[in-house]
């Protein structure tokens, strides 16, 4: 009988190991790098609320993905590739787990190698490699609505129209105030081909991280007297620019930041001294669309809320949004083809990623309508959208303006062809074959 006994005790015990283990399998796992400590913190922060609201409210409001529970965890990088490339190794191993979205530029380019052999992907939505927009050359990367590239290019655009037309930038001189990092490198290569194209003279001002020191820089933007100045900055570095701006009497009129210097934490404590500043939109904000109302209905007036209630809607607040519901949205596609109400494994989600076909209608019905554009991913674009606008600072708040721009494909089709072919030999991979799509 005592042997009965421990016998029943150990079956229990296994049946209850066994249970437990099911349970774990039976959530879809999101890791959520982050960076709520450091110089970065406050344009980290809304960003990373913004993106695990999202999730509280698929559980909250829809009780999951078809039926399937959404967990998070978020790790700390403190916008460090080292202490980025830590978390992914934590993290990548957990049961359900999806996608890294590294909110970084530097981590993306140190797990560009990783993910391939890990077989997790990247969704790098308005940063990273663009280069990676080739989903041919890269299989595992999704810069989702726009790469630095795309930006710059945008920016050109607008100013070459603010001008009356691309012949009038021949002869002006743009300066770029860049983020000395891969994030402020990245649009060079595309400035230096615009330069070449529409003959105006092209001048590099890095700033070192994270950028609270910049009086040396303005002396020279003062010295040069550019036409325009392009703000590549991030973080404490941005409002800081500004600030110089104001203080060496350049017209903030005559600036123009690329979509992470265009946020509430960057012109807040400068104020009526940014008036006239301009910055590129890469989605829309406040708190008039129905899933930002949800968010406060089923998180917010709940108590539930990552961060206060006055955030919500912010810009970046909003962009988190924007990436997690991608992420969501990966996994439901995901499911219609590998098993509805499953959890998905990191290359079913991949899949669902290159897949994506969010046209009006279905972001009307997800809430997102005025925030972002549609987007549809392929096999071989794995950006799915390149729309931006251009908004201005009043004094007290971002008027954001009518046109829509979209890169000019004419001009990056040939650098993102040539860029994913270097980047293939060097280091000695093969493009993906045509069957590979359905894979």
């Amino acid at each position: 009988m005592k042997l009965s006994r421990t016998l029943i005790a150990a079956a229990v015990v296994a049946a209850s190991s066994v249970a437990t283990s099911a349970f774990a399998q039976a959530e879809q796992f999101f890791p959520l790098l982050s960076y709520r400590t450091g110089p970065y913190a406050p344009n980290g922060t809304p960003w990373a609320n913004g993106k695990q609201d999202y999730l509280k409210m698929i559980n909250a409001r829809d009780g999951g993905i078809n039926g399937v529970k959404v967990t998070f965890e978020e790790c700390e990088t403190g916008y460090a590739t080292d202490r980025g490339v830590e978390c992914y190794e934590r993290l990548k191993s957990k049961p359900g787990m999806t996608y890294i979205d590294p909110q970084s530029t530097g981590i993306t380019f140190a797990l560009t190698e990783k993910a391939p052999n890990d077989k997790i992907a990247l969704m790098t939505l308005g940063y990273g490699l663009s280069v990676s927009q080739d989903g041919m050359a890269f299989k595992w990367n999704f810069p989702f609505m726009g790469s630095y590239w795309t930006g710059a290019d945008i920016l050109i655009q607008h100013i070459a129209k603010s001008l009356g037309g691309a012949d009038k930038l021949k002869g002006k001189k743009i300066a770029l105030v860049y983020h000395d990092s891969p994030f402020g490198k990245e649009p060079i290569p595309l400035l230096q081909e615009r330069a070449k194209m529409n003959g105006f003279d092209l001048s590099l001002l890095p700033v070192t991280a994270p950028g609270v020191e910049q009086k040396a820089t303005w002396l020279q933007v003062r010295q040069q007297r550019p036409d325009f100045v392009l703000l590549w900055g991030w973080g404490v570095m941005n409002s800081t620019a500004l600030k110089e701006a104001q203080a060496t009497g350049f017209p903030r009129e005559k600036m123009y930041g690329v979509w992470w210097a265009g946020a509430e934490p960057d012109v807040r404590d400068v104020g009526a001294g940014a008036k006239g500043y301009h910055a590129l939109a890469l989605n829309g904000s406040g708190t008039q669309s129905k899933v930002i109302q949800d968010i406060l209905k089923h998180v917010h007036e709940k108590g539930q809320g990552s961060g206060p209630k006055d955030e919500v809607g912010q810009v970046l607040y909003t962009r988190g949004v924007i990436i997690q519901m991608l992420g969501v949205e990966a996994v439901r596609t995901a499911q219609e083809r590998f098993g509805k109400g499953k959890v998905m494994t990191p290359e079913q989600v991949r899949w669902g990623l290159e897949n994506l076909n969010l046209d009006q209608k279905r972001l009307d019905a997800l809430g997102f309508t005025g925030l972002m554009r549609p987007l549809q991913t392929t096999c071989a674009n794995h950006m799915g959208s390149t729309w931006a606008r251009v908004q201005t600072w009043d004094g007290g708040k971002w008027v954001v303006g009518n046109d829509w721009y979209q890169a000019d494909e004419a001009i990056l089709k040939p650098m993102i062809k040539a860029g994913a072919a270097k980047y293939l030999a060097d280091k000695k991979l093969q493009a993906r074959a045509a069957a590979d799509c359905n894979s």
